[in-house]
């Protein structure tokens, strides 16, 4: 047993951040720097030749036949809707507990989200509560793979197709995830990927892809991404402006063939941190996340629950002690200020309001070292006043 008051001072990290994109960058610096200067001298900065390559192997590491590359994860979820003619008058069904963009997509359209609860153990959307949502104005349904983990996506596909809807994954914290062997992405009609920096698989700054095997779909969301525009200066259908810039997909490109061992890395920091909580019996103090049946889970958030009211004041000892943490997400979206027009009420979904409350997210990237996540494990034990057992074996076992 250790505890990290008790460690010399030089064996404790000054400061364990939630989050370090540097330290992989470091390591592919060279590699980066090459990729940026190759653009600079071809002069093709939007929708270059790298970005061709990238959204082919991206759809082939997402399992569908088509990639199209576009300027965000918030634009692949508005143009997913675009593409299924979502406007005025039409209901989208997605969970509450979720990034704005998700929701935020559906009503720049014009249309109604319809905000469905979450499954209390996974924080996805309740999928035994989706069909009751259904009226004659549904549209389309977004699942969100939360944290990097799948949706129930077996009966979500069965109900969706006895309605006639689409849908459109929201896969942003979710690439390389499955369910039941297949890859978040080809589950659905269409998947949305975001590569915001601090994603799984990061740009250096904003970049999103859509992934889907309708040759039709694919055609119309190329053509959506540009202007509605074929050939050039000549506008079939109206579109917005969402490419992918090239310096982007260069970056990607780089880092897309160690994306395997990053997910790898996140899993292993997931299964030591089981493990400790379970020997220092911190799990009988707060609800670790749960991975569901044939699931491989990505871990783009570790994610505790800590019930009782002690969530804020834990995060606030672990600030102290320059331990990084976040809140995902503290008001959902039925609850923000723009959406109540909507008219949800106060426990009209308990498991999404009772999340808000609870749950924070712990450091959890492919570099972390043992002595950040021991120390991390030994504050939250010193804030419940438990002696933290970080010794011994260090993994559980998961499906891959």
């Amino acid at each position: 047993m250790s505890h990290s008051r008790d460690l010399p001072a030089s064996q404790r990290p000054a400061s364990v951040p939630l989050f370090d994109i540097s330290r992989q960058h470091a390591a592919l610096d060279e590699q980066i720097q090459s990729a940026l200067a190759a653009v600079c001298r071809s002069g093709k900065f939007v929708l270059g030749p790298e970005c061709v390559e990238l959204e082919r192997d991206l759809a082939a590491y997402s399992g569908a036949k088509h990639g199209i590359a576009c300027a965000s994860g918030s634009d692949a979820l508005l143009l997913a809707l675009m593409a299924y003619d979502v406007g005025p008058g039409a209901e989208v069904i997605c969970p509450s507990y979720t990034f704005f963009a998700t929701a935020s997509a559906v009503t720049r359209l014009g249309a109604t989200p319809v905000f469905v609860d979450i499954d209390a153990d996974t924080c996805n959307l309740d999928v035994a509560q989706l069909e009751s949502h259904i009226t004659p104005r549904t549209k389309a349904i977004i699942p969100v793979h939360l944290y990097g983990q799948c949706v129930e996506m077996g009966p979500l596909v069965a109900i969706a197709r006895k309605h006639g809807l689409a849908i459109i994954e929201d896969a942003c914290q979710a690439i390389g995830a499955k369910y039941h062997g297949v890859p978040a992405g080809a589950l659905g009609d269409v998947g949305c990927f975001s590569f915001y920096p601090t994603k799984n698989l990061g740009a250096y700054g904003d970049g999103g892809l859509l992934t889907t095997n309708d040759d039709a779909i694919a055609d119309k969301l190329r053509l959506l991404r540009g202007h509605g525009m074929q050939p050039r200066y000549y506008h079939r259908i109206v579109g917005i402006n969402s490419r992918l810039d090239t310096m982007q997909a260069a970056v990607l490109k780089v880092k897309l063939p160690h994306l395997d061992a990053w997910t790898a890395a996140r899993q292993e920091r997931a299964d030591r941190y089981e493990a400790w909580f379970r020997a220092s019996g911190l799990d009988r103090l707060f609800r670790l996340p749960k991975v569901a049946a044939d699931r491989r889970h990505v871990w783009n958030q570790y994610v505790v629950h800590v019930d009782g009211g002690r969530r804020d004041s834990l995060r606030e000892y672990l600030a102290a002690r320059k331990v990084g943490t976040e809140i995902y997400y503290p008001v959902p979206l039925h609850k923000q200020e723009c959406f109540q027009y909507l008219g949800y009420a106060d426990g009209s979904l308990p498991n999404t309001e009772r999340a808000a409350c609870e749950t924070l997210a712990l450091p959890i990237f492919p570099e972390l070292t043992v002595a950040e996540q021991r120390a991390v494990v030994e504050e939250i034990a010193g804030y419940f006043g438990v002696q933290a057992v970080t010794d011994g074996p260090s993994e559980v076992r998961r499906a891959a």
